[in-house]
């Protein structure tokens, strides 16, 4: 009797555990499904003098249907000011090069991601900006907030396509959630297309104001492989622990990913931390490549990837400046494969 009774338990007990399992699977989200026609995008950069409509042809040569039109506006580091539109600056950065550039990309075919950037002086990374006093965090709103309201009234004007509201600005984003969504729901009185925000590879799920937002914008600068030259299937292998997080975010707020950048160095080690910008490793043309080959293979077939913008593609000569930026693709082994990816569906 009393064995009959610790297997009635025993039995009982698995059965709880089973229909506990099948509970959360019926209630677990499902990852949400992009229905539109993937977005296949170059970051440009903004040229620093006026270019014409030929510059664009090689991009429509890639396969490339979007670009990501990427003016910066610049800040010093613990001040509160925000400056844009300067006559010192470049002419991409200027509203002037700004829309003639969203021209000749329309009119070339091309559709356009807006894609406004800060710059803090020395190099500092964007994330790490941050301020001390609540006015000084007033001062740096203010002008930031006419930063992207201006670039948003561009957009509304010239028919762009997508509006990203900013870049890579983690400490900004998580203290002060508030002026993004005030920011946000002005946006949307100006500019009525989608809206989205370029977060970093490991900040993205720490952002506050998803919600309002179209589409989870991420710059894909995930570590693949500490290898000195990792194999494609290697490389495929290190995603997919990104993939998993990726795909359990998404389903959480059911809304698709775009990636907003997703580029690699032309430089051995390139996928051991693929947001770093300097070149001092050797050159490994390959390897670029390789990277680029497996995103293709492992990631781009996702059904809740928006499409990606890979960083970065220069519209001005001097040709052989590209071997000089590690980060740029053109001309490069990497360009074909970008072409042969973004020739598939």
């Amino acid at each position: 009797m009393v064995g009959y009774d610790v297997h009635r338990l025993t039995f009982s007990a698995i059965l709880l555990v089973v229909l506990s399992v099948i509970g959360n699977s019926c209630t677990r989200p499902t990852p949400p499904v992009y229905s539109g026609v993937k977005m296949k995008g170059l970051n440009l950069v903004a040229p620093s003098e006026p270019v014409d409509s030929l510059v664009f042809v090689p991009i429509r040569n890639t396969n490339a249907e979007w670009v990501a039109v990427v003016p910066y506006g610049f800040c010093r580091e613990n001040e509160p000011h925000f400056y844009f539109n300067k006559n010192k600056m470049w002419w991409g950065e200027t509203i002037e090069g700004i829309s003639k550039t969203i021209e000749l990309a329309h009119k070339n075919k091309l559709k356009v991601m807006l894609k406004p950037h800060a710059w803090v002086s020395r190099g500092m990374y964007t994330g790490d900006f941050d301020l001390k006093s609540e006015a000084d965090w007033r001062i740096f709103e203010k002008d930031f907030g006419d930063y992207i309201l201006t670039n948003a009234s561009v957009a509304d004007s010239l028919k762009v396509e997508l509006l990203c509201i900013g870049t890579e600005m983690d400490n900004f984003a998580r203290k002060r959630p508030e002026f993004w969504r005030s920011l946000i729901k002005k946006i949307r009185t100006i500019y009525s297309g989608p809206l989205t925000y370029a977060d970093n590879w490991n900040h993205y799920p720490k952002n506050p104001f998803w919600q309002d937002l179209d589409f989870i914008g991420i710059d894909a600068y995930f570590p693949l492989s500490t290898e000195k030259h990792p194999s494609v299937e290697s490389l495929q292998k290190g995603w997919q622990s990104h993939l998993e997080e990726i795909e359990e975010f998404a389903s959480k707020f059911q809304k698709p990913v775009l990636f907003t950048e997703i580029g690699y160095r032309s430089v051995d080690f390139a996928t051991e931390k693929p947001w770093e910008s300097q070149n001092d490793k050797v050159e490994n043309l390959a390897l670029q490549a390789d990277a680029y080959r497996a995103f293709f293979k492992e990631v781009w077939p996702k059904k809740w990837l928006v499409g990606a913008f890979a960083w970065k593609w220069f519209l001005q000569p001097p040709r052989r400046q590209f071997y000089h930026d590690a980060f740029s693709f053109q001309e490069k082994p990497a360009e074909a494969v970008l072409k042969e990816g973004y020739a598939q569906p």
